[in-house]
C-alpha cells in the first residue's frame, strides 16, 4: 500500500501528543503533507524545536491540543502515559486531572494511539471515549525510527471500522500499511505478535553471527550469500552485518523491548498460551541491561554470547 494516498486528501486539523524519537518525524509527516498540526510534548521545549522545524503549534496540554481537532494521534511510552495524556494525569483518590486529550475532543473527532501499550488498555479508552462520542483506534507501529523518519511505517489497528476508515488516509501520510485487524485491542495484540517474532528472529541470527565467527567464517561474506535464500529476513537484511561489526548505536532500545515483552507475557498468561522461546529471549535481553546495554539496539543480544 502506497504512502503516497494521502496526497488527494484535503488537509485536516489534527494534533500528535507525544514527540520522542517516533512521534517528532510522525508529526512532521502530518504537516508536510499540508495538515494543520498541534503538538504537545510533556517536556515543551521538544514541542517548541518541533515548530520551529515544521510550523503549526503547540499546547501547553493535551486537553488544549486535542481542541477543534478531527483526529488526535498520539505516541507515548506506556500504559500509564497513555491514560495520563487521554483522561489527565492521576490524582490521589483515583481522579484525574482536566488536561487529558478527551476534555478537548468534540464528539465524532478520532483518537488513534500509536503507543505500544496493552490491549487492556486500548479496550478500557475505547469504552470510554464511545461513552463521550470519541472513536478510539489502537494503532502500534513497526519499522523503528528508520521507518517513522522515512514515513514507512507499518501501522496495526483495532477498532470501529468507521474510525477506521476515516483515519487511514490521514495516516498514510508517515505509513506504507495501515489495516484493520478487529475491534479494541486488536492492534496491540498484532504488535505483540510481532515482537514474539522479532525476538526469536534475532536470538537466531545472534547464534548463528557467533557460530560462524567461532569457525572462523567472513560473517559478513556468509550473509551476502544466505541472505538471498530461505534464512533472509529484515533482521539479518538491516542488522546482521553491523552484529558482526559490534555496532548497537541506532534502532529499538533493548529497554523498549522489554518493557514490549513484558505485554507480551502478561497477555500470554491471560489468553493460556505457552511461549517458552519468548520468555527465554527475554532474560536474555535482563542480561543485556545488565551489560549496560539498555539504550543499545536489540541486535546487541549476540553481545551476551
Amino acid at each position: 500500500m502506497s504512502n503516497r494516498t494521502y496526497d488527494s486528501i484535503p488537509p485536516r486539523r489534527v494534533a500528535f501528543l507525544g514527540l520522542g524519537v517516533m512521534g517528532h518525524p510522525m508529526a512532521g509527516h502530518l504537516a508536510r503533507a499540508g495538515h494543520r498540526v498541534t503538538v504537545y510534548n510533556r517536556t515543551a521545549a521538544r514541542a517548541e524545536a518541533w515548530v520551529k522545524e515544521y510550523g503549526g503549534t503547540c499546547a501547553a496540554t493535551p486537553a488544549e491540543a486535542a481542541r477543534g481537532a478531527e483526529f488526535v494521534f498520539c505516541c507515548v511510552g506506556n500504559d500509564d502515559d497513555l491514560r495520563a495524556v487521554v483522561l489527565g494525569e492521576a490524582l490521589d483518590g483515583g481522579q484525574r486531572a482536566a488536561g487529558g486529550a478527551f476534555a478537548g475532543m468534540a464528539a465524532g473527532a478520532v483518537f488513534v494511539d500509536h503507543t505500544t501499550a496493552s490491549a487492556e488498555v486500548a479496550r478500557e479508552l475505547h469504552a470510554e471515549g464511545a461513552r463521550r462520542g470519541i472513536a478510539f483506534v489502537d494503532a502500534p507501529v513497526s519499522g523503528g525510527q528508520a521507518g517513522a523518519v522515512n514515513g514507512a511505517l507499518t501501522v496495526m489497528c483495532g477498532g470501529d471500522a468507521a474510525a477506521f476508515d476515516a483515519m487511514q488516509p490521514v495516516a498514510l501520510a508517515f505509513a506504507r500499511a495501515v489495516t484493520l485487524l478487529g475491534g479494541p485491542g486488536s492492534g496491540q495484540l498484532a504488535k505483540m505478535v510481532n515482537q514474539i517474532c522479532i525476538a526469536g528472529i534475532v536470538q537466531g541470527l545472534s547464534e548463528a553471527v557467533r557460530f560462524g565467527q567461532n569457525a572462523g567464517l567472513d560473517m559478513a561474506r556468509v550473509l551476502d550469500v544466505i541472505g538471498k535464500g530461505a534464512a533472509q529476513s529484515w533482521q539479518m537484511d538491516n542488522r546482521g552485518k553491523t552484529m558482526v561489526e559490534g555496532r548497537f548505536d541506532f534502532g529499538f532500545a533493548v529497554d523498549w523491548m522489554r518493557k514490549d515483552l513484558g505485554l507480551v507475557l502478561d497477555e500470554a498468561r491471560r489468553n493460556g498460551s505457552r511461549l517458552p522461546l519468548t520468555a527465554l529471549v527475554d532474560q536474555f535481553y535482563a542480561d543485556v541491561q545488565a551489560q549496560g546495554g539498555r539504550r543499545w539496539d536489540t541486535s546487541s543480544l549476540i553481545t551476551r554470547l
